[in-house]
């Protein structure tokens, strides 16, 4: 039997999530971290019987673009609240031709395109330089909790994928979406990195929940519109929150 005392799951929300449907919230939370403030207060509720944490990544209302994400103070706090398991829900374009406008991506490998971020927690006066292993971004335990999921919801998703992170706010040309095609990447969004390393550095289990809005740059007959990205998330999110709501219970409480 597993004795381990279930932990808050936190939820990492980006565009179209900045509140999450069916949350029994009981208070908010603000945190100050040695990294700054976070992007907004933590909401803390239930989903269920499994406390969850919930950040919206982008502050609320959404005003924070992709580059200047705070993701150090977010991770901090959120860790610092007992977060051992943390969702980061993404919106994404797709590259890969299985993977259209509404479409749901669980990765599990990621290519990091993006600079000037503050991107690791060992750094300034340090006593050792500190490597962290990164061979695997994503936490496979919690991967399998979203797969199967999606799986018993008959959702129409993918178990895999690679995400290529870029620095945004722009969206990429169509270049740079062949040159990611080639590099092996299947999705590409703004928000992935640096937030699976920092996860990974404090010792998170970090998943990432992705949702296609659109097609990448080049990768249909038209320009990319936010009528069609918000078409998508209209769509779509109803998916997200089934996956989370069917999924929190079992990422708080480990299997045996």
């Amino acid at each position: 039997m597993n004795t381990d005392k279930p932990s808050p799951i936190g939820i990492l929300g980006g565009t179209g999530l900045t509140t999450l449907s069916g949350l029994e919230i009981s208070g908010e939370k603000i945190i100050e971290t040695p990294w700054g403030s976070p992007s907004a207060p933590l909401v803390f509720g239930a989903l269920g019987s499994q406390q969850v944490v919930f950040l919206a990544r982008h502050g609320h209302p959404h005003r924070i673009p992709p580059h200047e994400v705070n993701y150090r103070a977010n991770i901090w706090a959120l860790q610092e609240v007992g977060v051992k398991t943390l969702v980061g829900v993404n919106a994404v374009g797709g590259i890969h031709p299985a993977m259209g406008p509404a479409h749901i991506v669980i990765p599990d490998q990621l290519i990091d395109y993006t600079w000037g971020r503050g991107h690791t927690f060992y750094e300034g006066d340090l006593e050792e330089v500190t490597h962290i292993d990164f061979t695997f971004p994503y936490s496979d335990r919690g991967r399998q909790e979203l797969i199967r999921a999606a799986l018993d919801l008959g959702l129409s998703y993918s178990e895999s994928g690679v995400y290529g992170a870029t620095q945004g706010p722009r969206l990429e040309t169509a270049a740079e979406v062949l040159r990611m095609e080639r590099d092996g990447c299947d999705i590409v969004g703004m928000t992935g990195m640096p937030e699976a390393a920092l996860a990974a550095e404090l010792g998170m289990d970090y998943v990432c929940l992705g949702l296609v809005v659109n097609w990448a740059a080049g990768k249909s007959d038209h320009i990319i519109t936010m009528a069609e990205i918000q078409a998508a998330i209209d769509e779509g999110m109803a998916g997200i929150r089934a996956i989370l709501e069917r999924s929190v219970h079992p990422l708080g409480h480990p299997r045996p």
